[in-house]
């Protein structure tokens, strides 16, 4: 079984990716981390339930460890936009036993404290896309990020995936979440978050 742990903005440049959110949403974004293997630094908002966002992009000069980025960013163009779902699981192996190969290997990964696995593909391109989630197990007994966070007041209500083989990337996964809708079509992120200042939508 997988259950939905965080949702991702990708963006070209992070200060503009930061302010497309907090325009979106009404919140601040709190300030993130660098991931030297893959080049890139994020900002972070934490959302009710247990869930938590980030915007992600490229770091300015940083030569990614592994060769390549990761959620496609080498390949990212564009405005902001919500680009990929990270599912988390408690047996990865059994999660990538269900997955198709284009979700990738399992890489272990730290930053300060925290431990996790998370699955690349070798070329760092999201799988179907971005359809299909990035899956992630966090390290055993460590606090989950979300539970870092600030409280800001945003729930996630509806998480929509649209992609032209979106029946057969439901059976690839083991998730039971109401809020994620998969749906036949283009393929597309739409999510709708509870805020402070009413329903708003991120796509």
């Amino acid at each position: 079984m997988i259950k939905l742990d965080h949702l991702a903005v990708a963006c070209t440049d992070l200060a503009e990716g930061t302010a497309w959110v907090e325009t979106q949403l009404g919140v601040s974004l709190q300030p993130g981390g660098q991931h030297p293997r893959y080049g890139t630094y994020n900002t972070l908002l934490g959302l009710a339930d247990g869930l938590y966002f980030e915007v992600i992009t490229k770091e300015p000069g940083a030569v990614p460890e592994a060769g390549h980025a990761w959620f496609g960013l080498d390949d990212f163009t564009g405005p902001p936009r919500l680009a990929n779902w990270i599912c988390q699981t408690d047996d990865m192996a059994a999660a990538l036993a269900k997955a198709p190969e284009a979700a990738g290997s399992a890489r272990a990964l730290t930053r300060g404290d925290l431990q996790w696995q998370i699955t690349v593909p070798d070329d760092g391109s999201l799988p179907y896309q971005g359809a299909f989630p990035t899956l992630i197990a966090w390290g055993a007994g460590m606090q989950h990020p979300s539970a870092r966070l600030t409280p800001s007041g945003v729930r996630l209500l509806k998480l929509e995936v649209s992609h032209p083989q979106a029946p057969q990337i439901a059976q690839m996964m083991d998730l039971a979440d109401a809020r994620v809708v998969m749906v036949t079509g283009p393929f597309g992120l739409r999510a709708t978050f509870d805020t402070p200042s009413g329903i708003r939508t991120l796509a």
